[in-house]
């Protein structure tokens, strides 16, 4: 087995599982041109972020996000979208992380020596990676001479070579990182005196009475607010009014679709067909080379047959052919290729023994001389598929796959199975590598059908595309303003769709099918204009749609402009205002000695009660999440009117009736608890506040 092969098998997993890398950076050129304006023009350009004043090009991050892709490959993992994705935001915080960590490492010190290293992969206790890499499938346990004969293999193997620095990289990291976290939580600490203020906050639990005033039953027009008071506000709560980038967009579509001509032409073509397949000598040969879409092979019982085929299929005809029909947006015609009575459903085990690793002829000599091993008693099946299947899914289970009706299992390894008996062992080859198979047990025969199907899907041509693209182009062409685009809708009663609050790295949009680069397009539209891609053009090809759009509104990174929060603002002034006037309506009728009911008798306000209340409750029954009221009825002297109380909803005024000491907890057990949880949230808060003061600002979406 090679050395890269044994990687993939042992870490195909644990690649996706990792966070940082830390291969090389790619040194490229000046190809910037001529001119310090110009260069610096184009370094703005590439700039995708920029993290604790550090900028991050485009062209650093593609080339290390190239090198994580080759590792994710070697890994023997599918690129597809999603895991694409994955690990561009994996590389992202991978840059994110050295930036902002590898400046405190330096600051503290803390590094990992060659020695270090060594005893983390040949040391009696190596790293978790280094245990995972190298586990022993028949043991469970790590097998260090697994590891010696791999690193030795590394030598003469540049890929598994590079594969495992990757790992190598990983551990260095991991253990820094380790480094850091203890360095931080053991420098946490909570003194007697914090813990004897946590006990005290939950010290009693409180019963209550208490009455409310709505901020609803004050008039907004008895509450004066001034530009003043917005601004000062605006001031005050700055931070709250930070704004990511966003942008609206208004759009139409215009759809391809086959027109008459096409669908005759799919007709013409169907026609032409039928008798050619239907005299065609070797008519699975004629639908893989004729049809849109291959021929798979399995057989179905009539219950699985097409409606519409079910008595075409009975007669049982293997010359006749069937159609053309309609299905699907697809012309089509079907033939009978065979009928066979065959087993409803298998009941099989299998040993997969993969190509992955050696030649199809060793494959093949292998899987003979496992078959006569079974056949001559000297090990049985399972114990075999144990030992020999590449299957692990199965092999634990002696191979057992269970049962399975057909089109279950992939083409040859069906046939293999159905068309044997009970009992027997059969070989079959697919794309996996050679399958061992014994058929277990069958139920009884039903008969089935093999159709094959040649079909012509009805796609708009040539001509239809560059009509509708043309007449798309035209309507960009005569409405690049917003004001023109709206009655161009009208007038030729155009469907407009409209989105709302894109983010930068937003990958949909109603009624499109991958929109990415639209949106990329849009978020250097200017305002009220026509959207342009970056060859200046306005007609988006997106699915079967041309797409025309337009950029309505664009917030920016940053803080909101006060007049586009005003309405919030006012909204939160109005009830610290309203407080105010029921505040001092509640002391106005209040006065020394009146009791909380006179009080409520006077103002028309209801008492209501509260049970089992401490400073630490997240709610007060029947009002929900009140914060000051649980923390002014926590603290207050029994028996005593308190308020008023400025709440969520309304303004309070209350008195406690009875208080009760809460279960008291040794104090330090509690200063011991209270430390834990500090130095276990210290593992991730140290990290999260360098990351807030990084600023870090992310424009991939300029690119991706």
């Amino acid at each position: 087995m090679s050395a890269l092969q044994f990687l993939r098998e042992k870490a195909g997993v644990l690649v996706a599982g990792v966070i940082g890398l830390s291969l090389f950076i790619f040194v490229i050129s000046d190809f910037f041109g001529n001119g310090r304006g110009q260069r610096l023009k184009q370094k703005e350009y590439y700039k995708i972020g920029e993290i604790a004043g550090e900028s991050v090009s485009y062209q650093d991050y593609e080339s290390r996000l190239q090198n994580l892709y080759e590792i994710y490959k070697l890994s023997g993992r599918e690129l597809d979208e999603a895991t694409t994705e994955q690990v561009r935001e994996q590389m992202w915080q991978q840059i994110v992380r050295e930036s902002i960590l590898d400046a405190q490492y330096i600051k503290l010190g803390i590094g990992v020596s060659t020695e270090e290293l060594d005893e983390l992969v040949f040391g009696n206790r190596p790293h978790a990676i280094v245990q995972q890499l190298f586990t022993d499938q028949t043991t469970g346990g790590f097998n260090k001479s697994f590891m010696v004969n791999f690193l030795k293999q590394t030598e003469v193997d540049e890929a598994a070579k590079k594969y495992w620095l990757f790992f190598e990289d990983e551990i260095v990291n991991e253990r820094l990182n380790t480094k850091y976290n203890s360095f931080v939580s053991k420098g946490l600490y909570v003194t007697s005196k914090q813990a004897d203020f946590d006990k005290a906050l939950s010290g009693n639990t409180v019963d209550f009475s208490y009455i409310m005033k709505n901020y609803s039953l004050v008039s907004d027009s008895s509450v004066i607010i001034s530009q003043s008071d917005i601004d000062s506000y605006f001031e005050k709560k700055k931070e709250t009014f930070k704004r990511t980038a966003i942008r609206d967009i208004e759009y139409v579509t215009f759809d391809v679709v086959p027109s008459d001509e096409d669908i005759k032409q799919a007709e013409e073509w169907i026609n032409k067909t039928k008798e050619e397949f239907s005299t065609a000598p070797d008519p699975v040969q004629f639908i893989n080379l004729t049809a849109d879409s291959r021929h798979i092979g399995f057989f179905y019982p009539i219950a699985n047959v097409p409606e519409a085929l079910k008595e075409f299929a009975k007669k049982e005809d293997l010359t006749s052919i069937y159609g053309p029909y309609m299905e699907d947006g697809s012309y089509k015609l079907a033939r009978l290729l065979a009928a066979q009575d065959r087993p409803d459903s298998v009941h099989a085990r299998h040993i997969l023994l993969s190509t992955g690793n050696r030649t199809i002829e060793d494959t093949k000599k292998l899987a003979d001389s496992l078959i006569q091993i079974i056949e001559k008693g000297t090990s049985k099946f399972d114990e075999v598929a144990r030992n020999y299947s590449d299957d692990q899914g199965s092999a634990q289970i002696g191979g057992d796959l269970g049962w399975f009706t057909e089109g279950r299992m992939v083409v040859p390894f069906n046939n293999a199975c159905f068309t044997s008996k009970k009992g027997e062992i059969k070989t079959a080859e697919t794309t996996f590598g050679i399958h061992i198979i014994e058929i277990i047990e069958q139920s009884k025969n039903t008969r089935k059908y093999n159709l094959g199907y040649v079909d012509r899907k009805i796609i708009a041509g040539s001509a239809t595309n560059q009509r509708i693209y043309s007449e798309a182009s035209q309507f960009a062409g005569t409405n690049d303003t917003y004001e023109e685009f709206n009655k161009a809708v009208a007038e030729k009663n155009l469907n407009k769709r409209v989105a709302n609050n894109i983010t930068p790295q937003q990958k949909t949009l109603p009624g499109l099918e991958n929109p990415r680069y639209l949106i990329m397009s849009l978020f250097n539209a200017e305002k009220d204009k026509i959207i342009l891609d970056n060859s200046q053009q306005a007609v988006f090809e997106i699915g079967d749609k041309y797409v025309v759009a337009y950029c309505t509104k664009i917030q920016e990174d940053g803080y909101a402009d006060v007049k586009d929060v005003e309405s919030d603002i006012r909204f939160a002034l109005l009830k610290d205002k309203k407080a105010d006037v029921i505040s001092e309506e509640f002391k106005k009728n209040g006065g020394e000695g009146k009791s909380l009911d006179a009080i409520a008798a006077t103002m028309n306000l209801t008492v209501q009660e509260a049970t089992q209340v401490n400073f630490r409750s997240f709610t007060v029954p029947g009002l929900g999440t009140e914060p000051a009221l649980t923390a002014a009825a926590s603290v207050a002297a029994q028996g005593v009117v308190t308020g008023p109380v400025k709440g969520t909803n309304g303004v309070f005024m209350l008195i406690v009736n009875s208080s009760a000491a809460s279960q008291s907890e040794d104090l330090k057990a509690l200063q011991n608890r209270l430390a834990s949880t500090f130095q276990l949230r210290g593992n991730y808060e140290a990290y999260e506040a360098l990351r807030k003061g990084a600023n870090i600002v992310d424009k991939r979406y300029k690119f991706y």
